[in-house]
């Protein structure tokens, strides 16, 4: 009798398991890395905190599915992000990679993430190799291609009249790419290109060429703490108000609150910007600052869709994320509200999207931010999607 009672309770606690509903079942795993120490920490704190702001709203889930995050800090060094990568795959069996914010980082771990069949939905980097020929159906980008921010502020110098310009970046792949795309939108002249080491902190010998030189304006690219830097020793060179400073990912969300006013008349372009006015904008904004005690930077938006696109993605397939060209065509859809209103992949799974125009200035709380003053190019499609063939 004793063991008849026994099997009896064993046989329905099976059957209590096989009923219980989705929630009881194994999360997915999710990896996140990205950049969380040193000068460019705050750019991959801001695409952390607003992805983590869609999953803990969530109660811990993503298309009702619950979601485990493993968070990695690729500490800006190619050969340490290739071996977390191989860690998050291999050990932590994740199957979905995310964040990603420097492109000399993406460069080293976009083919050993694809290459395994592991979604990657980067929320940063997006340099140019990745947007063409080396583009993968596994890669899903909610930020720009690295050219886009750059080509909208050339389409804005041009608009403007501006004859001769300087441009100033870091010497690495984004680097590059942002000065490329300012000169396919640019129609006067580059007198000159200045390419920085990445970690250089002091920019005073460049500064003091731009001076001697006299251009109209300078187009600069410098993230993270370089920005900071830079725009501070601008205006201790006396340039400030005298040589327009025209930007991008220089003055945003990750460093107005340390350029503060300091970076005031500053022109940047880039596809979002915290003053925008819709519904998922608003509560974005509202929700960041709340949770934070700061002004969302686009490093937090792009990131914050990146959650979102993802959300609306594993609720199509019903966090069945291992039927892989199911779940890809449901990454492809982009059924989702995007902070930056609409929102669509092109054929390389780049967004298709407007670039805008900001101006440094204070919002209506006093606070330094960004000001939306032109909408220069919409719909802007890439310049490599075209060499992507999946």
């Amino acid at each position: 009798m004793i063991r008849l009672t026994t099997n009896l309770a064993a046989a329905a606690a099976a059957l209590a398991l096989a009923a219980s509903p989705a929630s009881a079942q194994a999360p997915i795993k999710i990896g996140f890395m990205a950049e969380l120490s040193g000068p460019q920490g705050a750019l991959g704190q801001d695409q952390y905190d607003a992805f983590m702001l869609v999953v803990e709203r969530n109660g811990g889930k993503l298309g009702g599915v619950p979601v485990q995050v493993i968070r990695e800090d690729s500490q800006l060094k190619p050969d340490v992000a290739t071996q977390l990568v191989q860690k998050l795959i291999e050990k932590d069996q994740v199957q979905i990679i995310t964040g990603i914010t420097f492109s000399n980082v993406m460069m080293a771990v976009h083919k050993p993430i694809t290459e395994k069949g592991v979604f990657l939905i980067g929320s940063n980097a997006g340099p140019a190799p990745i947007a063409g020929a080396q583009c993968s159906p596994f890669q899903f980008i909610t930020s720009w291609q690295n050219d886009n921010q750059a080509e909208v502020v050339g389409k804005y110098a041009t608009d403007k009249g501006y004859k001769k310009v300087i441009g100033m970046a870091p010497n690495y792949q984004a680097g590059k790419d942002f000065i490329a795309g300012f000169k396919r939108m640019y129609k006067g002249e580059i007198i000159d290109e200045i390419y920085t080491p990445l970690n250089q902190p002091d920019f005073s010998a460049e500064l003091a060429q731009v001076a001697a030189k006299k251009p109209d304006a300078i187009y600069v690219f410098y993230p993270g703490g370089l920005g900071v830097n830079f725009v501070r020793q601008y205006q201790q060179a006396g340039l400030l108000g005298k040589i327009p400073l025209l930007s991008s990912s220089t003055t945003d969300g990750s460093t107005l609150p340390a350029q503060k006013e300091t970076a005031l008349g500053v022109i940047s372009g880039t596809f979002w910007g915290p003053d925008f006015n819709n519904p998922a904008n608003k509560q974005f904004v509202e929700e960041f600052e709340k949770k934070t005690g700061r002004i969302p930077s686009q490093y937090a938006a792009q990131s914050y869709d990146a959650a979102l696109l993802l959300d609306s993605a594993i609720a199509k397939v019903k966090g069945n994320v291992a039927d892989k060209a199911a779940f890809r065509a449901a990454l492809k859809a982009a059924d989702f509200k995007s902070v930056r209103g609409n929102f669509k992949f092109g054929a390389n799974h780049f967004p298709v999207q407007d670039q805008h125009i900001f101006e440094v200035a204070k919002d209506a709380k006093g606070r330094v931010s960004l000001k939306t003053i032109a909408t220069p190019l919409k719909d802007h499609v890439d310049a490599y999607a075209s060499q992507c063939k999946m």
